[in-house]
């Protein structure tokens, strides 16, 4: 069935409502981890590095697993693959409740939970796109602050849950709320023409013209059905010797009318077998064919100065930038900071501002005499020097300030398919994106880990956060350094031949 046209508007505001609700439920609480992360310290007695690696896989697996997750949405569809993933994440926040040790955790809460949160962003992102077309830039951006909000209030919810109902109750209500999103996936109601006829079946004997690659079919088909022929003929001659026991009943039994018409079907057979033989072979070159030209066009992109230096700095950035999300309350009680001076939680500020700085940052995008690029090459530096103050902050107004402005800074993810673009064309955007987000998911796995190992190292988080932004100052300046127009005027100052027309005019002349 054909998709019909993006009706921007309509039903699609109902895609918008419920996908947003779909990352507010799914992501809240991996995002909010860091509530959580305190009472898995107390309760498992971990070293804080441990302890870490069940948020960082929870953000990070999502990412890592986006080529499957793209794979499964558009084989299956958003609205399968959304109830799917919802009992995935309920599932998932369920069982860690029953957590008997930590590494229970990495498999329930990491790898289930994070999965089934990947498998919903595609979901819900691949939806919004297919319903609007000239306001889809308003739509996704409306739908991706459902995370953000998702970890504004997650932050408190949790931590008033375990007030209450301690850390298991609270695991189980926050994965009873996220069965909300089989709700979410119902509305989701795929965009095609109910109308449009069905299309025809091919008949076998065009199939081996459309998948044709190179020009043997004739070829090709004659030498299939000449050893079918060779196949055939000596299974026939084997069954009708110990059948008959007689090599004259058998050309007795050609000779009859009722015999002819039956070798026909084997004919028939033997044909239809060797062209959907020459299908097979034909469609195996075709997917190698695929596969080498996207082995190529990978290639391609990493020649791109600009490219390679992305890669490197959103790696660089998700090491040295998730982890104030999920250690900021840990940072605090370290910092003897009492608790009664929390207005609100750490957790719930970098949520909020994350929010604000996606909409801001996608503003200033919009703008012409802007440079998406070395926008997001600022969001890189001041992020950096961000993280190494925080060292020096020993108050709760203090590091509220600073989460803060880490949580804005963490919106130029709003920006970063601009950058892209901007680097690669939007011809290439979906594979170099793809690319992208595997490196960011592998940074989100790896930072909190790190950061939690030289915590255990050092008994401080000083020489930790001087590590995290020391790697966002390096990927911005790598990146800063790779987009420098000096290396576009170097190459052209080249001298450039004389045109040939010019010679062709004299000798006309002449």
């Amino acid at each position: 069935m054909e998709l019909k046209k993006s009706p921007d508007g309509g039903w699609g505001w109902m895609i918008v409502f419920v996908s947003f609700l779909t990352q507010f439920l799914c992501y809240g609480s991996p995002l909010a981890v860091g509530v959580l992360y305190i009472e898995w310290l107390d309760a498992f007695g971990e070293g804080k590095g441990k302890t870490a690696w069940v948020g960082s896989l929870a953000s990070g697996v999502g990412l890592l697993a986006s080529p499957v997750c793209s794979l499964c949405v558009s084989s299956f569809g958003a609205r399968p693959v959304t109830i799917f993933s919802g009992f995935m994440v309920a599932g998932g926040l369920m069982l860690s409740s029953f957590a008997p040790n930590i590494y229970f955790l990495f498999f329930s809460y990491g790898i289930v939970v994070g999965l089934g949160c990947g498998l919903l962003y595609t979901a819900t992102v691949t939806i919004t796109c297919q319903y609007f077309d000239s306001r889809r830039g308003l739509a996704l951006g409306l739908i991706s602050t459902g995370s953000s909000v998702g970890l504004f209030i997650y932050a408190a919810l949790q931590r008033m849950l375990i007030e209450f109902y301690g850390l298991d109750g609270c695991l189980l209500i926050v994965g009873a709320l996220a069965l909300n999103i089989l709700a979410c996936g119902s509305l989701m109601r795929p965009l095609q023409s109910s109308d449009c006829p069905l299309p025809e079946k091919m008949p076998p004997e065009n199939a081996p013209d459309k998948y044709s690659i190179y020009n043997e079919k004739e070829k090709n088909l004659e030498e299939n059905i000449n050893i079918l022929d060779k196949s055939c003929c000596s299974e026939e001659k084997c069954k009708n010797m110990i059948a008959n026991g007689d090599c004259k009943q058998e050309s007795l039994l050609h000779k009859n009318p009722t015999t002819i018409a039956h070798t026909k079907e084997p004919e028939m057979y033997k044909k239809k077998v060797a062209e959907q033989t020459y299908i097979c072979k034909q469609l195996a070159k075709r997917k190698w064919q695929l596969y080498k030209n996207y082995c190529g066009e990978t290639l391609a992109l990493f020649k791109n100065k600009v490219f390679s230096a992305l890669f490197i700095a959103i790696l660089l950035f998700d090491i040295g930038g998730f982890p104030p999300s999920l250690l900021m309350e840990d940072v605090a009680r370290s910092s003897n900071v009492k608790e009664e001076e929390f207005i609100m939680p750490l957790i719930s500020i970098i949520g909020i501002m994350t929010a604000v700085g996606k909409l801001l940052l996608g503003i200033l995008a919009d703008f012409k005499w802007i440079n998406t690029l070395y926008l997001y090459v600022a969001t890189l530096f001041i992020m950096g020097l961000a993280l190494c103050a925080i060292p020096f902050a020993k108050t709760y107004v203090t590091l509220a300030i600073l989460s803060g402005i880490v949580g804005f800074l963490t919106g130029n993810w709003s920006i970063f398919p601009y950058v892209t673009t901007k680097t690669v064309g939007i011809e290439k955007l979906a594979h170099a994106y793809g690319i992208l987000m595997f490196f960011a998911g592998l940074g989100n796995s790896l930072g909190p880990p790190i950061v939690g190992w030289f915590y255990d190292w050092t008994q401080t988080y000083d020489i930790a956060f001087y590590f995290s932004g020391f790697c966002v100052l390096l990927g911005g300046f790598i990146l800063l350094l790779a987009a420098l127009p000096f290396w576009d005027t170097c190459t052209k100052q080249l001298p450039k031949p004389a045109p040939t027309s010019f010679l062709y005019k004299v000798a006309s002349n002449v």
